[in-house]
């Protein structure tokens, strides 16, 4: 009887005693009350690093590329390593969300509403760079999309980098249905709550007529049930279509088949941490400590542990294939990585991504506050320096001595890098302010009132 009861105090996944009207009366305090100045302090922020941003973009499209570091051979740099970086933090929510949901995984129900925005934002993000790097996306897009003609002039559909345009906009279109079906009911309470006019006609046209009834939620259920199985392969299938940008090349230290799953690994374990990020700072801010608990961010950092020790893994294996393959382009390839002119690259992403996250063996180190969001903050620059090592360490020293160069990111580089994080927190700070950032329908089915205790 003791260990029952043990075992359901561990699953209490609200705290502090709440019913159902302190949930909704905590989730839309946000929304109905006037922006803090911590809020405005933060917004204020991203806002500057966008602006800083999109003037450097500005600028480069007018001189040209030539204000980036790239060069020859040198021709990626820092805009496909952040591409991949935020295509990467986008896997995070669509594993909380559609996985453990099909797994019956009731820890996620507080904190998936999060993390699916956060795969929304991040995936806009990164959508902006395959444009920017054109230097000319207006150009772009009239030469690029594959419409019916008179040119008789198409993509290239053998080319990873069109693969690339299908399955991240096919993830990022069951992600935002999969996200909005999520909060139609709870947008319906909101509207409910709403006194302001306005506020209440936005509110009714989002919630799409929700009233509630059993006919609603039957259709809810299945709908929901039916994205949350076409996201669970997407997890799986984005991020492997976007490592064959990389991996169908011949180049050395591109050319293997570990690069899908690494890839994959590797998103998760990147998602994961920002959503920590996340988290963290949106419990202080909004007070939402009772529906974030530590038992929900410890589940996270238990997973970061994990997907980190399968990342520490593929970086071991690629040294040793490198060394079986008796290639010695590979060879060289991966020495350099180590103890080339980027060692300090290589070492602080293998520091970040590897031996940093094993910190979270120890349980009191997985339940604390400041120890998990500096983590997090260490695997995200980690994850971001991996891109960057794959990308510039196999393309700086080619096959011809006389044609090595160093890539050294430029001031535009670092600006427009800077931007698009910018970018990204404007949009989840709107976010926190209109919408319900906890999914109040779900979270009251966890609640100990609703198991009748």
């Amino acid at each position: 009887m003791g260990s029952t009861t043990a075992s359901y105090q561990q699953d209490v996944l609200v705290t502090g005693g709440k019913n159902y009207a302190d949930v909704n009366n905590d989730v839309a305090k946000p929304l109905e009350s006037f922006p803090t100045t911590k809020w405005w302090v933060c917004f204020g922020t991203a806002l500057a690093a966008f602006g800083m941003g999109a003037t450097l973009a500005a600028l480069m499209f007018m001189r040209g590329l030539g204000v980036l570091g790239i060069n020859q051979p040198n021709g990626w740099g820092s805009f496909i390593v952040t591409f991949v970086f935020w295509v990467g933090i986008g896997h995070a929510g669509t594993l909380i969300s559609a996985i453990l949901f099909l797994f019956r995984q009731k820890w996620r129900t507080a904190i998936n509403r999060s993390a699916e925005a956060m795969t929304i934002f991040a995936v806009m993000t990164a959508l902006l760079f395959p444009l920017i790097h054109t230097g000319r996306p207006w150009y772009a897009a009239f030469w690029l999309i594959p419409y019916p003609n008179q040119r008789q002039l198409w993509v290239n559909f053998r080319s990873p980098l069109l693969w690339d345009v299908f399955a991240v906009g096919t993830y990022f279109t069951i992600s935002l249905l999969f996200w909005y079906i999520g909060l139609i009911p709870d947008i319906a309470s909101i509207r409910d709550r709403a006194k302001n006019r306005i506020r209440k006609v936005i509110y009714t046209i989002l919630s799409m007529g929700w009233r509630g009834s059993n006919r609603h939620w039957s259709h809810y259920e299945v709908a929901y049930l039916l994205l949350a199985g076409l996201s669970t392969p997407l997890v799986l299938s984005v991020h492997s279509v976007v490592s064959f940008d990389f991996a169908v090349s011949n180049l050395p230290g591109w050319h293997t088949t570990i690069f899908p799953p690494y890839f994959v690994a590797g998103a998760i374990f990147s998602g994961f941490a920002m959503v920590v990020t996340l988290l963290v700072i949106m419990r202080e801010v909004f007070n939402m400590k009772n529906y974030v608990t530590i038992a929900h961010l410890e589940r996270m950092n238990k997973i970061i542990m994990a997907t980190g020790m399968m990342v520490g893994y593929a970086y071991a294996c690629e040294f040793f294939i490198a060394w079986y393959s008796g290639s010695a382009f590979e060879r060289f390839v991966f020495i350099q990585r180590a103890f080339g002119p980027y060692w300090w690259a290589y070492w602080t992403m293998a520091i970040c991504n590897a031996f940093i996250p094993q910190i979270f063996w120890w349980k009191k180190m997985r339940t604390n506050i400041a120890v998990m969001f500096v983590v997090s903050l260490f695997v995200n620059i980690g994850m971001w320096f991996e891109r960057f090592v794959i990308t510039i360490t196999s393309l700086n020293q080619d096959f011809l001595p006389s044609s090595w160069a160093l890539y050294v990111p430029s001031w535009f580089d670092w600006g427009i890098v800077t931007g698009s994080f910018g970018f990204f927190f404007i949009w989840f700070l709107l976010f926190v302010r209109v919408l319900p950032a906890i999914a109040m329908s779900e979270v009251k089915g966890v609640m100990e009132t609703s198991h009748g205790h």
